[in-house]
């Protein structure tokens, strides 16, 4: 999974978990500012283009679970215990999966831009029809290559064409088929159920205008993870365009992570 642990070894632990289409160095304009006082762990799902790039990839998990399996794994390896763990899009909900499973794991959940399910039902916005879905997943497997440029604008947003190419880069390096198989796994999945379950403090951050997870969702999130350690989950609101603030406003997104962290070891 390719792991590196960075900055102050006597820090507090963050673990920081890309989501679908990204690589560790989705991260790479914020983890120097926070490895001056974190311990950082940056890593690769299975699925991820820089496995296959380092030559594994044969093998890569697309089922929710089984990814969270993998992230208890590497935190075992690690020795990671009461940790932060930062989990953008569907990383967010694997790590509260994995904190359900294990919750000796992370004390605190920082959700960004997580979606439990990304299609519209009554009563639930999700932010797709079920027509969407269905559409982009046929755009996939007709032409992968030809899909990334316009995915990546999309989500990232058209005004940061920097990181649009960035993650443009990491998403093509995809497999196909895997792209297609987590693509799909993501889009049709519906972990609601999960979130009353997590024991473990959360704060979701999302940004104000996201085209993969409107705000509706951050907000259905914070009611559902009313609960969760015993304090309710916070939210905080970046105010930036797209479904990365790391790559688009990675300053405010550190920002706000310090904050964040800082409270929690304040508490």
């Amino acid at each position: 999974m390719n792991a590196r642990v960075l900055g102050n070894e006597d820090g507090e632990t963050v673990v920081l978990a890309h989501g679908y289409g990204g690589t560790r160095f989705v991260w790479d304009d914020v983890v120097p500012a926070l490895a001056a006082r974190f311990r950082v762990v940056v890593f690769d799902w299975s699925f991820s283009g820089a496995v296959a790039a380092s030559g594994g990839g044969e093998r890569y998990c697309s089922s929710y679970y089984a990814l969270a399996d993998e992230l208890v794994a590497l935190m075992d390896e690690l020795g990671v215990r009461q940790a932060a763990f930062v989990g953008h899009s569907m990383a967010g909900m694997i790590g509260c999966i994995a904190s359900v499973a294990r919750r000796d794991l992370f004390s605190h959940l920082v959700l960004v831009g997580a979606s439990p399910r990304y299609i519209n039902e009554d009563g639930y916005e999700g932010g797709f029809e079920r027509g969407d879905v269905d559409a982009m997943l046929a755009a996939v497997d007709e032409d992968f290559a030809a899909w990334v440029p316009c995915f990546a604008e999309v989500v990232v947003g058209p005004d940061h064409p920097g990181a649009v190419s960035k993650f443009a880069k990491q998403l093509g390096a995809m497999r196909p088929d895997a792209a297609l198989r987590v693509l799909r796994s993501v889009l049709t999945s519906d972990f609601r159920g999960v979130l009353p379950d997590v024991a473990a403090r959360c704060t979701i951050v999302h940004c104000t205008h996201d085209a993969v997870a409107p705000l509706a969702v951050a907000r259905y999130m914070q009611r559902a993870l009313a609960g969760c350690g015993g304090v309710g989950a916070d939210t905080v609101v970046i105010e930036s365009s797209g479904h990365f603030p790391q790559l688009t406003a990675p300053k405010e997104f550190v920002r706000v992570l310090e904050a964040i962290l800082l409270d929690r070891e304040s508490n």
